[in-house]
């Protein structure tokens, strides 16, 4: 419970900031513009709100809505979620949205999606101020990778490491690499000391997505323990202490942790004879497994074992390298869209379920404001996809009207917007439905 609690607050943070964001987009671009705002809402107020407030002499009700489903920015004289009808009836006003032009309708318009972008180019920027760039680098992860049956499937082989996508050199392991090894036509791997090419499938995102196994686990290292959490646990007793690296176990060579792991699940409750190294000298002691096969220890994962490496930005060059990355984000993001049509991506799609599960169980900032660039990318680009009820819906009605130079009747527009927020209501439960169906079949 305490794990939903933490990932569903930073969700809720997460989505609060970039709603607020979009819509004063939006509001700051009307104003400018001498259009008046009517609400400025967090979530939604069907029917009542948690909180309002309308401050003296200003034509604006700010609130909060109990319905958490983003949140809106009410322009006078626009066709818009209110489909306020009797509004529209009315002979224009000059402070109205349909009185301006179509360009300033049109910043209006795209301000949100402007506004959103800019906030994730800021926050990776100050996340590579803060904290720099930390990577492992795949050339010092000397013992490979675990992969999925997936890539077994087309050639890739446990202990494969990958150095090249097509001419490009793979630099780190992560999102970047996993797009640049499904998009490639070959993929280059040392594989016992020998460059060895593998090629690729045109289909293999859609291979990935259908068999949902994943791409790979850099976890394929030595056994080399971190911390004894109990001092009673078998381990701790016979000895051994941090950074204590496992190579043997009852004279058999353990070079990685899954040789380890086969002796001690043959070998439960029983004494066995332990070899390691520490601070460079061969050592050997009995220990006695526990009745599940275990030593107690807890082990280090491959960035303790094979060491980082981080590049620091100062706060002017923070801003290039911020907004490279937001941009590769967003490149990377475009090029998945395409796969959402197949059947494979559409079984892939998640709701708010699937957002959670993208912050940690524990609250980490620098996890948290990545998550919130990310999202705020996301959220950037679904709206200006051209459907009605969605930023990109009326961009798309006006650029009709600046080449047609004619304005799309009053009543088309309130069916485009019913029709657009029917199509948003239907993704919403199958992306909600799919989330669940997950949950129940894990």
């Amino acid at each position: 419970m305490e794990t939903f609690l933490i990932k569903a607050l930073q969700l809720i943070l997460s989505l609060s900031i970039l709603v607020i964001v979009h819509e004063f987009g939006h509001f700051i671009f009307a104003r400018i513009y001498g259009v008046r705002v009517e609400k400025f809402y967090l979530f939604f107020d069907a029917w009542f709100a948690l909180f309002r407030y309308k401050p003296k002499n200003s034509e604006t009700e700010y609130g909060i809505g109990w319905l958490p489903l983003g949140g809106y920015c009410k322009i006078s004289g626009m066709i818009d979620e209110s489909m306020d009808k009797e509004q529209m009836a009315q002979p224009p006003q000059p402070y109205e949205f349909r009185s301006k032009s179509a360009g300033k309708r049109l910043m209006i318009m795209i301000a949100g999606v402007l506004f959103n972008f800019l906030l994730a180019l800021f926050i990776y920027s100050m996340v590579l101020y803060k904290w720099g760039d930390t990577f492992v680098p795949l050339e010092k992860m000397s013992n490979g990778m675990y992969y999925s049956e997936t890539f077994h499937n087309v050639g890739f082989q446990d202990g494969d490491v990958l150095l090249k996508a097509d001419d490009q050199p793979l630099e780190r392991f992560g999102e970047h690499s996993f797009r640049a090894v499904v998009n490639a036509a070959n993929v280059t791997v040392l594989r016992n000391g020998v460059p060895t090419v593998i090629a690729m499938p045109e289909d293999m995102m859609q291979r990935v997505l259908r068999d949902k196994q994943g791409f790979a686990d850099p976890n394929r290292t030595p056994m080399v323990v971190k911390e004894l959490p109990d001092k009673n646990a078998p381990a701790a007793l016979a000895g051994m202490l941090p950074n204590d690296s496992i190579v043997s176990m009852n004279g058999i060579a353990t070079p990685l942790v899954e040789d380890a792991f086969k002796i001690l699940d043959e070998n439960k409750d029983q004494d066995i004879e332990v070899g390691y190294y520490r601070n460079g000298e061969l050592r050997s002691t009995v220990v006695h497994t526990t009745i599940d096969g275990k030593l107690g220890v807890s082990l280090k994962l491959y960035p303790d074992i094979y060491g980082t490496v981080t590049r620091t930005y100062g706060f002017f060059e923070s801003f290039p390298a911020g907004i490279q990355l937001g941009v590769n984000t967003l490149k990377g993001y475009v090029n998945d869209m395409k796969f959402v049509f197949t059947k494979e991506g559409a079984s892939s799609l998640g709701g708010f379920g699937t957002i959670g599960g993208l912050f940690p169980a524990k609250w980490n900032w620098r996890v948290f404001w990545e998550r919130t660039a990310f999202l705020s990318i996301i959220l950037a680009f679904m709206n200006i996809l051209p459907i009605p009820a969605l930023d990109g819906g009326h961009v798309m009605f006006l650029c009709y009207e600046v080449i047609a130079r004619r304005k799309p009747s009053d009543k088309f527009l309130e069916y485009a917007q019913i029709t657009g927020m029917l199509i948003l209501f239907a993704l919403l439960i199958y992306a909600n439905g799919n989330d669940l169906v997950r949950f129940f079949l894990k």
